[in-house]
């Protein structure tokens, strides 16, 4: 049986440049029947990105699933959807408020004892813009965000891995620039990590 580390691995991008940030948490069952049933649970709430922020009982930032054309919708995650996001103080011009990334991956697997989920979201554009492709978020859109729920016996892991994160500071817009500069300095800094472990502790909560 692999450990918990290499399951699910190569869904994660190399580290290459700038910073990068690993949160995990665990729970632990009294059987594998248990951890399997609560496998499903927090699988679902994965990709019900509109209840992150319920979940993670934080108001640091809500999170509103839109499809590719950058409507709101009310179903589970799927590849191609955005993730509209909401940090607390001024938003990006670019993103009209709000910062975007776009769900560039699902992936899952299952082996002898072991079950997995793995979505990757990367900063991109407004999709609701038709004048620009610049990314609409405080990280470049080398950046990355994996979300990942393993089960490997009895035991349940969620993590985030942020990979490459560097500020967006090259954008058209000046005002944009130096919020982005601000923002990203903060969150590769280590503002970002109570939000994601917030986050994980509620998609694997038992109560």
């Amino acid at each position: 049986m692999k450990a918990a580390d290499d399951f699910g691995k190569q869904y994660i991008p190399k580290q290459r440049l700038g910073e990068y940030l690993d949160v995990k948490e665990e729970r632990t069952f009294a059987t594998e029947t248990e951890a399997v049933d609560f496998f499903s649970i927090a699988r679902k709430r994965l990709l019900d990105v509109n209840h992150w922020a319920k979940l993670a009982g934080t108001a640091l930032s809500s999170f509103q699933l839109t499809n590719a054309f950058g409507n709101v919708v009310d179903r589970y995650a799927e590849v191609g959807d955005y993730l509209r996001i909401d940090i607390p103080g001024p938003g990006t011009a670019l993103g009209k408020g709000y910062d975007w990334v776009k769900i560039e991956e699902i992936a899952e697997e299952s082996e002898a004892g072991m079950d997995m989920i793995s979505l990757r979201a990367r900063p991109a554009s407004n999709p609701l813009s038709a004048t620009s492709n610049e990314t609409a978020h405080f990280l470049t859109e080398q950046a990355t965000s994996t979300f990942q729920i393993k089960r490997i016996g009895r035991h349940i892991y969620a993590e985030e891995h942020g990979r490459n994160e560097q500020a967006n500071t090259y954008t058209a817009s000046t005002v944009d620039n130096l919020r982005n500069m601000l923002v990203g300095w903060a969150a590769m800094v280590g503002f970002s990590y109570p939000q994601w472990k917030a986050l994980v502790k509620g998609l694997i909560d038992t109560k």
